[in-house]
């Protein structure tokens, strides 16, 4: 099977074509348009694979996703492209409407003009595999509960918002054209080679240069960690056996509010990296209280029953586990970190003001 991957060269999409060059016989053409936060640095390890092709497009060109599709001719996408981070969402929305809902729709009809010129067989078998967030289902109420595949959608953030909207129009496509879609909604990802703005990335390099670790709030917002790695055999399980139509939530069912998990790696920092920064006695001295960000939703929570019952997938790694392995990554990957840091972010406050 060759799979088109957008947003391949970025934190979830390299891990997922990492898993499937490493894990499978499948074939991987990965369309990334390489912003800030995508990186070929870490795709250095398939790169020179002859099951691994790299397309430098935007998602939005039209005539490129046209011709890739021709020239590649794949048998199913899985569509990661998108502006992710919240914070970047309230200083600049614009480009998170662009990417994730116009980037979304481009792709669609790019899809669906392709699908529907392949031989019958060919057609039957083809699948779009649009990865989401769980942050359209907004915030939890209720300590016992969960997202389900049926909850209502309440995005609170211009990122979430965007994409609410991107999931509709892969519903609406299935729909309304016949194209053959199935959506994931996850849970906070965490692990190697994330980008530096992310809490646990930028906690642990701050930490070791000795600056603040700026918290918001009081840190009682509470996330489901899922590790990078788990996800990825995830969304493979889902678009090889998934059902075509339907929307399955994948978490890692680890529930830690903010603070814990700063405080979680400021202990594992104490004993991995115990040659602190000068005038730094312990890690956790350096933890700030900052104003929270507008609009904060203060839980999120994942059921997901349905893609353990239904397609047998669940997740490898504790929280423990893989936040160790995670810190220690970090240690062992400083000249990855100092390289992927581009000058367009220096590990400063995003979002701040309205």
């Amino acid at each position: 099977m060759k799979i088109l991957i957008t947003g391949g060269a970025g934190f979830i999409g390299s891990a997922l074509i990492r898993h499937i060059i490493r894990d499978t016989p499948d074939s991987v053409v990965n369309v990334d348009k390489l912003t800030y936060a995508g990186n070929l640095e870490s795709l250095t390890q398939v790169a020179n694979n002859p099951r691994y092709a790299f397309e430098h497009i935007d998602i939005c060109n039209s005539q490129e996703l046209d011709r890739v599709f021709r020239q590649h001719r794949p048998d199913a996408v899985m569509h990661l492209a998108a502006e992710s981070h919240v914070d970047r969402s309230i200083d600049g929305p614009a480009e998170f409407i662009h990417t994730n809902i116009v980037g979304t729709y481009t792709l669609l009809q790019a899809a669906r003009a392709y699908w529907q010129d392949l031989a019958d067989t060919h057609k039957a078998a083809f699948r779009l595999h649009h990865i989401s967030t769980d942050e359209v289902f907004g915030d939890l109420e209720g300590p016992a509960a969960l997202f389900t595949e049926t909850t209502a959608y309440a995005p609170s953030s211009p990122y979430s918002a965007s994409k609410a909207s991107s999931d509709h129009l892969v519903r609406a496509w299935h729909r309304t054209y016949g194209l053959p879609t199935l959506i994931t909604n996850c849970s906070n990802n965490y692990g190697p080679y994330h980008f530096p703005e992310k809490l646990i990335p930028l906690m642990i390099l701050n930490a070791l240069e000795g600056k603040p670790l700026p918290v918001y709030g009081q840190g009682q917002q509470v996330r489901d960690w899922l590790y990078v790695e788990d996800h990825a055999r995830a969304l493979y399980a889902v678009m090889s056996k998934g059902k075509v139509s339907e929307t399955y939530n994948i978490g890692g069912h680890n529930e830690k509010k903010n603070i814990d998990v700063v405080q979680t790696l400021c202990a594992l920092l104490e004993e991995l990296a115990p040659n602190k920064p000068a005038g730094v006695a312990h890690y956790s001295d350096l933890i700030t209280y900052v104003k929270d960000r507008p609009g904060h939703d203060l839980r999120y929570a994942i059921d997901a029953s349905k893609i353990q019952k239904e397609l047998g997938w669940t997740p490898q790694e504790t929280f423990d586990t893989g936040i160790r392995k995670t810190v220690q990554w970090y240690l062992d990957n400083q000249e990855w970190c100092r390289r992927v840091q581009d000058g367009s972010y220096r590990r400063e406050r995003l979002g701040a003001e309205i």
